[in-house]
């Protein structure tokens, strides 16, 4: 028996900007979810990867100018659901 796997989403302002990041950047966006899906919410094989808090991650997902990053938050554990909130610029991101 496999074990479940991490579902991923996006929350509706965080798909309305995934929309306007570069080509390359949705690529990585992508793999990212992928990446939580399969291994989980820690991340710790990102660049810059950290805890927020108990239940709120972010990474870089591109360095230089801009940098890009994503936050995502565990919505629930035990079910295994995790929503991303956020992909963007460094400067604008919600920490």
């Amino acid at each position: 028996m496999s074990e479940q796997k991490w579902q991923v989403g996006f929350t509706y302002k965080a798909s309305k900007q995934y929309k306007k990041l570069p080509k390359k950047v949705q690529l990585i966006v992508d793999f990212l979810a992928l990446s939580i899906e399969k291994n989980g919410p820690v991340r710790g094989d990102w660049a810059h990867y950290s805890k927020l808090d108990k239940i709120k991650h972010h990474c870089h997902l591109r360095g230089g100018r801009p940098t890009y990053v994503a936050c995502w938050e565990v919505v629930d554990k035990k079910v295994k659901i995790v929503e991303i909130y956020y992909v963007g610029t460094h400067e604008k991101a919600p920490y």
